[in-house]
């Protein structure tokens, strides 16, 4: 096959053309994993809520999501009056797009020497080893890539709720931006304390790092648990969705979106889900490691069959981060908007803080191999120290009121002499000084 190609291609042009075909290949598989992501949070808030879930359209209903597309695509498109028409088009790709852009630096599987195969194809350099690596962009810095593309879906969030001509939007786009720049700090912390106990930037470099020790979710518990609170945060997820909260906000800011604009939006937001999974995978849970205490692990360089395990390894653990996601959803109450800045400010951002203090302290005296006592002793610092520190004062007193069960407005509170509050009896039959009692 040499004298029909009258090719030789260098290492370099064989990686860029797998990554290539890595690049589109995943992005196909993404997007599908998007659209299943949906049906898969509407099954298992079913289960939680002990309902079937869509059924009907097609066997166990797995055609759901294309009637769903189909029905994003038929339904008008429609632009209110009073907006900014071309920044109003713009902001659902604004979100889109930094979310495609972050997977490429996110190793899928290890090194596959292809070089039998690059001579059989007659496209070889004599004496030349051809291995390549399953990653979209196998660069130094894909940490830092990968949250300064994250960090980007801000601006569609704000720029849609602008754009809208319209007072909930325009809030909803103001909380999402206080939200996301809060945190972003104490992610951006968390991920410090990893980069700096490895001592590397590089996606493959991290887990590399974690197949010839431990996981850093052992090594880094705490760390782990503000990373992935910040996560939930960074993509709009309850309990953190206070920029869409809709009985407050009705929409949030895509209230005046329709079609498959407003489809766009939540593509959007799976996309982070699947992608943030996916980092969080790399950093914390060892990528296709398979030990988590030691360092008899996977190795990075095997054969096709090797590469599929791998390939299914990183798969499921995502697709684990992915549902833990949405149960979270269906778990935990939306905070108030003060409770999820104070949060922030007041309790991950310290913590953070006192956690990289911690790790520069064992990389100091070179004894990363027990940073989990680190993260211990930071808990034992944080209980007491706790009680110390200033309280905050609660902005939100509770206001006492006639029948309510847990802040009863009492006689000694009230001009109604006799008359007890009804949330004083739990009795079927009410106290008869209460007077009348509604039967509705």
């Amino acid at each position: 096959m040499g004298s029909a190609l009258n090719l030789q291609l260098s290492p370099q042009t064989v990686q860029i053309l797998v990554s290539v075909a890595l690049i589109a290949a995943m992005l196909h598989v993404l997007l599908g994993a998007c659209a299943y992501a949906i049906m898969l949070e509407r099954k298992l808030s079913a289960w939680m809520q002990d309902r079937l879930g869509p059924n009907r359209v097609g066997p166990m209903g797995l055609l759901q999501p294309i009637a769903d597309g189909l029905k994003f695509l038929m339904k008008e498109d429609y632009n209110p009056v009073g907006v900014d028409k071309w920044l109003f088009i713009l902001a659902p790709t604004f979100i889109i797009i930094p979310a495609l852009m972050g997977f490429v630096v996110l190793p899928w599987a290890g090194e596959l020497d292809i070089t039998p195969l690059i001579n059989w194809l007659g496209v070889g350099v004599a004496n030349t080893a051809y291995p390549v690596r399953f990653i979209g962009a196998d660069i130094n810095i894909g940490v830092i890539y990968l949250i300064a593309t994250a960090a980007m879906g801000v601006y569609g969030v704000s720029l849609g709720g602008w754009a809208s001509n319209n007072k909930w939007s325009f809030l909803g786009g103001l909380r999402a931006s206080a939200q996301m720049i809060s945190y972003e700090i104490p992610m951006g912390l968390t991920l410090l304390c990893v980069v700096l106990a490895a001592g590397t930037v590089s996606p493959y470099g991290l887990v590399e790092q974690q197949l010839s020790g431990q996981w850093n979710l052992l090594q880094q518990p705490l760390a782990a648990i503000i990373f992935y609170t910040c996560l939930l945060a960074e993509s709009n997820r309850a309990p953190f969705d206070l920029a869409e909260a809709e009985s407050e906000l009705i929409g949030g800011f895509h209230t005046e979106y329709s079609s498959m604009k407003f489809a766009m939006f939540f593509l959007g937001e799976y996309f982070h889900i699947i992608t943030g999974s996916a980092f969080f995978v790399v950093i914390f849970l060892g990528g296709w490691s398979i030990n988590p205490f030691t360092h008899h692990d996977l190795p990075v360089v095997g054969g096709p069959l090797l590469m599929l395990a791998q390939f299914v390894i990183v798969f499921t653990k995502v697709a684990l981060m992915v549902s833990l996601t949405m149960a979270v959803r269906w778990t935990v109450p939306r905070f108030r908007f003060d409770q999820l800045m104070r949060l922030s400010w007041e309790g991950l951002i310290p913590i953070s803080l006192l956690l990289l203090l911690t790790v520069s302290f064992f990389v100091y005296f070179d004894v990363v191999s027990y940073l989990w006592l680190g993260s211990l002793g930071a808990m034992v610092v944080i209980y007491f120290l706790k009680p110390v520190l200033a309280g905050h004062l609660e902005a939100n007193q509770r206001v006492r009121m006639i029948g309510s069960r847990f802040s009863p407005l009492t006689d000694s509170d009230s001009t109604l002499a006799n008359r007890p509050s009804v949330a004083l009896d739990d009795s079927a039959i009410p106290d008869p000084r209460q007077g009348m009692i509604s039967s509705h």
